[in-house]
């Protein structure tokens, strides 16, 4: 049932009374540098805060071999990281109303060279409508929202009436093995919605993601002989542009695919990071390069996969040098299926409604071409899986940026939205 006027009012007021803190609390997570591997000190701090709410908090590690037994499990590397994952539970008094999960994830990408930044990375600040810092925007402004969107219902005398989950996870950059591990622990509710930054519209797709590593060997000899060796680095490039092939194809598959049609170039081969060799006078004798690729929703992670080793095999043989020594193609990480968002659930009604009230606009959708946490609620928990937040720039960027009034506008759609899809029951303040 759409919210009276006295109480979607109420909401809004105590949005706005608590906003100038939730900017604060933004900042303060913007100042742990939660890069994969060092987000334990900021799960900590998440655990504390939902604690100090009254939530149930539920900390647990995460299961590799669960994890690498599900077809939609990332690749376990030493890499991986080892926080806990934290879910915090509101259980309504007398439960009437539908469930959620809020999700969001606070492992973030490296800065790269401080000296490219106007201000360092995890000092976070304010200048006009801009908060800059990196995972500002990706996303512990929407991290902040969870937390003060449903703060901001208790100080109206309000909570819902259904139960909540608030998931925080970690692997959202690498793996995606966070939130397929609340999924795995048996965490579930009638609807997921994640406050990505994505410009204030509603994902309606969104790609699959691979990432691979390929290893050349060479044959090291003195660069004054080195029409006797075979140097990996430039063997390296030479399978990059197989690949590129590859990606070609798949581009071209587009109007195959649901909502992909439009899209200038839907599927992304990224050359992420290359490195080989030990000598500048020494042919290299290696060389690895790491890659990421995108797949179109409802294509098999494996299938795709067989599809580049494939691709770099058949290259390899009939290259004069790589027919003789062919490179190796390791997985390494995410492994995982797009996913689409069928038009028309209840679910996206409410936020439609909640969006208007909020930004006085019709809520628009659009289709992402980047990897998001939602494929594991669509596809796997078979809910609606609602990704809608802020306004941003250069997310995995310098200068990384999100908009204050942004967040102010989806903080308040995402109340709403709480508020009428669980219902509300009156407390105490």
């Amino acid at each position: 049932m759409p919210l009276s006027d006295n109480v979607r009012n109420a909401i809004v007021d105590a949005v706005e009374q608590g906003f100038t803190d939730q900017i604060e609390f933004t900042k303060a997570l913007v100042r742990f540098p939660s890069t994969r591997g060092q987000e334990h000190e900021i799960m900590a701090f998440i655990a504390g805060q939902l604690s100090d709410r009254g939530y149930e908090v539920d900390q647990f590690d995460m299961d590799p071999a669960a994890l690498e037994a599900h077809e939609g499990g990332g690749r376990i590397t030493p890499e991986h990281s080892t926080a806990p994952i934290v879910v915090g539970t509101h259980q309504p008094a007398n439960e009437t109303g539908r469930s959620l999960i809020l999700q969001s994830h606070v492992d973030v990408v490296p800065a790269g060279p401080d000296s490219m930044w106007h201000h360092p990375p995890f000092e976070p600040h304010v200048e006009g409508d801009w908060l800059y810092g990196r995972g500002g925007a990706d996303m512990k402004a929407g991290q902040a929202q969870i937390f003060f969107a449903m703060d901001a219902l208790r100080r109206a005398g309000f909570a819902p009436a259904g139960r909540v989950h608030l998931q925080t996870v970690v692997e959202e950059e690498s793996t995606g093995n966070g939130a397929l591990m609340t999924y795995l622990k048996g965490y579930d509710a009638d609807a997921v919605l994640i406050p990505e930054p994505e410009e204030e519209m509603l994902v309606r797709a969104n790609v699959g993601t691979l990432w691979f590593q390929v290893e050349v060997q060479g044959k090291p000899v003195h660069v004054r002989e080195m029409g006797s060796g075979a140097n990996a680095i430039d063997a390296a490039y030479r399978v990059i542009a197989a690949l590129r092939g590859l990606e070609e194809a798949w581009n071209a598959e587009k109007t195959d695919h649901r909502f992909f049609e439009e899209l200038d170039h839907p599927i992304n081969l990224n050359i992420g990071k290359i490195e080989g060799g030990d000598w500048a006078s020494s042919v290299p004798s290696w060389c690895r390069v790491d890659c990421r690729i995108a797949i179109y929703p409802g294509m098999k992670a494996a299938d795709a996969a067989r599809q580049i080793e494939d691709t770099i095999s058949a290259f390899a043989a009939d290259d004069p040098y790589l027919s003789n020594s062919p490179p190796t193609v390791t997985f390494n990480g995410f492994f995982s299926e797009g996913y689409t968002l069928d038009p028309g659930s209840e679910a996206e009604a409410v936020l439609g409604r909640a969006h208007h009230a909020a930004t006085g606009e019709d809520l628009q959708s659009f289709v992402t071409p980047g990897y998001l946490d939602c494929r594991v609620y669509q596809l796997y928990n078979r809910i609606p899986s609602l990704c809608y937040g802020p306004i941003s720039e250069n997310i995995h960027g310098v200068d990384e940026r999100v908009s204050v009034e942004s967040i102010r506008r989806t903080t308040i759609a995402m109340a709403l939205f709480i508020a009428e899809w669980c219902g509300v029951e009156a407390i105490e303040t």
